[in-house]
């Protein structure tokens, strides 16, 4: 397997071992929702900003093998890039949305 799916993997194993050790915990005031809401809203940026960390170095790559081929293509590139940077973007306004309800 690659290596960052390894890291998803344990990172998911880690998270949901985490929520086994609440159960004879006393009661603090604060509902499970609100921490679920964090939980949430952490996962939805994380997630975005992964994919788009991803994607990224991908069309960054074959970006500027483009770009030394033919200089007339910048602009091209430029918008690709920016629609890959919109992913992250996408994931902060859901973490906004949720951390708002």
């Amino acid at each position: 397997m690659k290596p960052i799916v390894l890291a998803l993997l344990a990172t998911i194993v880690i998270s949901a071992l985490g929520f086994t050790g609440t159960a004879y915990a006393q009661e603090s005031g604060a509902s499970d929702a609100a921490g679920m809401k964090l939980l949430g809203a952490g996962l939805a940026f994380g997630m975005a900003a992964l994919g788009a960390g991803l994607g990224l170095g991908q069309v960054g790559a074959a970006g500027l093998a483009v770009i030394s081929e033919n200089p007339a293509l910048q602009s091209k590139v430029f918008i690709f890039v920016g629609m890959v940077e919109s992913i992250a973007i996408y994931g902060i306004v859901m973490m906004f949305i949720i951390l708002g309800q």
